[in-house]
């Protein structure tokens, strides 16, 4: 079961596992092919927010440094199994955003989880 916040996207940043609306601006992404604003929109991270966020990633870096190749490894074989549950999604919105075809988005998602299983892999060599 994911831990993450599903794919279709809610407007919501994850901060700490956890998903925040952020207390700025709003911005939104706009299909290029037709011009017109993509829901939901996205409120940018207040400076605290800001804030709290690099100081989890600062702490959860220094967690990571000290874990196992095997626990790093885990970790990524993780991200990319992530990755691929979620993909059609990804795929879809990133093709709305950008107009790029399906199949050149579809083909970067696949590398890069298959990168991330190439790095899991070199740690457990």
């Amino acid at each position: 079961m994911s831990t993450l916040p599903p794919a279709a996207p809610t407007g919501a940043m994850v901060i700490g596992a956890r998903p925040v609306i952020g207390a700025g601006d709003e911005i939104r992404s706009v299909d290029p092919r037709t011009g017109e604003p993509l829901e939901p929109g996205y409120r940018t991270a207040s400076a605290e927010q800001a804030d709290h966020a690099c100081r989890l990633a600062q702490e959860a870096a220094t967690t990571y440094r000290t874990t196992a190749p095997e626990q790093r490894a885990a970790f990524l074989d993780r991200v990319a199994d992530l990755l691929d549950e979620e993909r059609d999604a990804l795929v879809e919105r990133a093709h709305a955003e950008t107009a790029l075809p399906l199949a050149r988005l579809t083909g970067e998602a696949g590398r890069t989880s298959g990168q991330l299983r190439l790095f899991a892999a070199e740690l457990r060599a």
